[in-house]
């Protein structure tokens, strides 16, 4: 698999860290579903999708697809072609329309709402968790402390966009892949550029 093949699919995520991905997800699919948080339009939700189908498991894809702060009017990822006729940001379409075209739909189970609320109910056990939703430090910590605790022993956790200076893009998953990495519960595995993988102890 080469993302290369998802080049018409909107995303921020590049080739050499989508096929990172995809690899640490193949050497844990077989303890557990695969998890992200944030799909945006499908990018890396096809990644781990081919993953899920070989390996005979699966992605719960978890976004309310109202975008993240970057997303808004105004702001520097915004996307006109992602806002519904009421003037509001909606990548859900796209993102369906994606899962369509690359028959990803029987593999992919798409929970669309906020990941606060989705994780009062969670209670499956992940072989991999992938956090790539809002860059606010109160988002990522919520993603963190609520979801973390559902991989398994030996599964990874995946951090996207852990920057260390800040010049170089937000700090809040940074401070996340350092509270894991302090946690005692995860060490680290490996990077390649922003992302990150630690594997639950």
């Amino acid at each position: 698999m080469t993302p290369t093949r998802f080049a018409d699919v909107k995303g921020f995520l590049p080739e050499n860290e989508a096929v990172q991905l995809a690899d640490w997800a193949r050497d844990v699919a077989c303890l557990g579903p695969l998890l992200e948080i944030g799909s945006y339009c499908g990018l890396s939700t096809l990644c781990l999708a081919e993953v899920a189908r070989a390996s005979g498991t699966i992605v719960f894809a978890v976004d309310h697809h109202r975008g993240s702060e970057e997303h808004q009017v105004g702001e520097f990822f915004h996307d006109e072609a992602l806002v519904d006729e009421a003037g509001n940001f909606d990548s859900l379409p796209e993102f369906r329309r994606n899962l369509q075209a690359y028959d990803a739909e029987d593999v992919v189970i798409p929970i669309v709402a906020p990941a606060t609320l989705a994780a009062q109910h969670w209670t499956t056990p992940l072989g991999l968790l992938f956090i790539d939703g809002g860059h606010s430090l109160d988002a990522a910590l919520a993603d963190y402390r609520n979801w973390s605790q559902h991989v398994v022993k030996g599964g990874l956790l995946v951090i996207h966009d852990v920057f260390p200076h800040v010049a170089e893009g937000g700090q809040a998953p940074y401070a996340i892949w350092q509270l894991a990495k302090q946690s005692g519960l995860f060490e680290p595995v490996a990077t390649c550029e922003s992302i990150r993988a630690l594997r639950r102890l």
